[in-house]
């Protein structure tokens, strides 16, 4: 009988190309995550309004406090897909949202915990809040543009750059985004020097992140790449162009970018940019998109010995300690770390689409490393590995095709995934592997046959020199190149070289 083979295509998988999955909604999750929520949320820039900063500080010196809208959109986000801190996460969302001035934020975290938590206080609407905050939004609307006005009948060209400047942020605040991106926008052609060019475009990054509009994150990044920036900046704000970039390419679904430009991410970030993303988001982003996309070679050498990145893997120690055990083929213990971690992904808002893709790739990418080495693996052995908690055979040792783990082999060797052929009667996995050792054996008797071949010929020269004799001009009796000459500077023929030698012969015997 012969054995019950599933063959494989002879394709190979892009593991670096997204799946249809990276844009499935995610449910909500009852397990707990393994981070503190105020912890973990005060690693991002708030939306706080300046005119709130300014009640609560004294002066008006605030330029160097961090804003941003990430903080509600996490706490939001949080919110509506965890069980366990949907609570917790929403009243933060709801205090977040009236220290700014965008309503419509308030109104969506105030309904979100009405359906989860109606007995809250927080849980009702303050009307009186929504209808002041919008008359002061209304009154600093029209006040921002009646300076920008005054400013362009005054042809200062400063004071429009500024006034314009002033007026993004005010729409930024209040949740306007496509007002936000024209006010910053208009400022390129009002600026006068590089700082203000740069300044420019960061705005116009953060703003296309809170719009989720990656092409025009990536347009402004690639400007950003040969701008000359100056020297106390350069490093900070490359780092800053580098991050975004990478949020832009994981967004996408081009992990080995990602992977690379959150690489290339200088370690001075810090916590300059925390409007937008933090150290431990780089150092997470980056090490699971490496871990997709990227040898063991690659891994060990840009992630593992990058100096500055390393000081981002120590803010995340279990991605150094899964990547570690990757490169040394524990595959177990990398998987059960990224597993133990998997609901703290899956509530982060830009990772939570690619969580289910980016496991399924390093998943994969540690099944092709672990057959590397056999000819034939039992299929017990690999459901140890890799599915420890599933019986992938009974007590007599027939295998159990219903097993979700020989299905997910089976469908990895059928699209090609993996070089091998199941064989379901002796429960094994045979792999494709060519003789290594005859094709070296080979190669080098072929370079050996080459080396002599042009050493006598060289020898062979070398005494016809030492002979004083001369290479005549031979014609080739051939029908094809009958009467045409050989040059000097031509290789000669086998058949050329056997007259030539005859000669040499016969003239050294004389």
């Amino acid at each position: 009988m012969e054995p019950n083979f599933i063959s494989d295509k002879l394709s190979v998988q892009n593991l670096g190309a997204p799946t249809k999955n990276c844009d499935s909604p995610v449910p909500r999750l009852d397990d707990p995550p393994k981070f503190d929520l105020e912890s973990y949320i005060g690693n991002y820039g708030g939306m706080l309004s300046r005119t709130f900063l300014s009640r609560l500080i004294r002066g008006n010196e605030i330029g160097n406090l961090t804003l941003g809208r990430t903080r509600f959109h996490r706490l939001h986000f949080i919110g509506t897909h965890s069980t366990y801190l949907s609570v917790e996460a929403l009243k933060l969302a709801i205090a977040e949202a009236r220290g700014g001035k965008d309503v419509t934020n308030y109104q969506k975290a105030v309904e979100a915990l009405t359906k989860v938590a109606p007995s809250e206080a927080e849980a009702s609407i303050d009307t009186e809040w929504i209808e002041q905050t919008l008359k002061d939004v209304q009154a600093d609307t029209d006040r921002l543009e009646h300076e920008l006005k005054g400013y362009k009948n005054n042809l200062i060209k400063e004071s429009i750059r500024m006034g314009n400047e002033d007026l993004g942020q005010h729409y930024h605040e209040t949740g306007d985004l496509n007002a936000a991106s024209k006010a910053y926008s208009r400022m390129r052609d009002y600026c006068t020097t590089t700082s203000h060019i740069a300044s420019m475009l960061f705005k116009n990054i953060h703003v296309a992140v809170d719009r989720e509009d990656w092409l025009a994150v990536q347009s402004n990044c690639h400007r950003l790449r040969n701008f000359q920036f100056k020297p106390d900046d350069e490093t900070k704000n490359k780092a800053k162009m580098w991050a975004s970039l990478g949020l832009s390419q994981l967004a996408t679904g081009a992990y080995y970018d990602a992977a690379t430009s959150f690489l290339s991410t200088d370690s001075s970030l810090a916590d300059s940019y925390k409007e937008v993303i933090s150290p431990n988001d780089v150092a997470v982003y980056g090490g699971l998109c490496a871990l997709a996309s990227m040898s063991r070679t690659d891994l060990i050498k840009r992630v593992m010995e990058n100096k500055s990145f390393r000081n981002f893997l120590e803010l995340e120690p279990h991605i150094r300690r899964a990547i570690s055990f990757f490169c040394g083929s524990k595959f177990r213990s990398c998987l059960d770390i990224l597993e133990s971690y998997r609901v703290d992904y899956s509530l982060d808002v830009h990772l939570h689409r690619h969580v289910r893709d980016l496991y399924a790739q390093i998943r994969t990418k540690a099944m092709r490393q672990y057959i590397l080495p056999y000819r034939q693996i039992t299929l017990t052995s690999m459901a140890s590995m890799f599915s420890p908690n599933e019986m992938i055979a009974d007590a007599n040792g027939t295998t159990n095709l219903s097993s979700s783990f020989l299905l997910e082999l089976i469908g990895l060797v059928q699209n090609g995934t993996l070089d091998a052929r199941v064989d379901l009667e002796k429960g094994v996995l045979v792999t494709r592997q060519t003789n290594k050792r005859r094709e070296s054996h080979k190669r080098t008797m072929e370079s050996i046959e080459e080396y002599l071949h042009i050493s006598n010929l060289q020898l062979l020269q070398l005494n016809m020199w030492h002979a004083s004799l001369k290479v005549p001009e031979i014609q080739q009796h051939d029908s094809d190149t009958l009467g045409q000459q050989v040059e000097p500077h031509e290789e000669l023929s086998t058949k050329t070289w056997k007259t030539l030698t005859d000669k040499f012969q016969r003239n050294i015997k004389q």
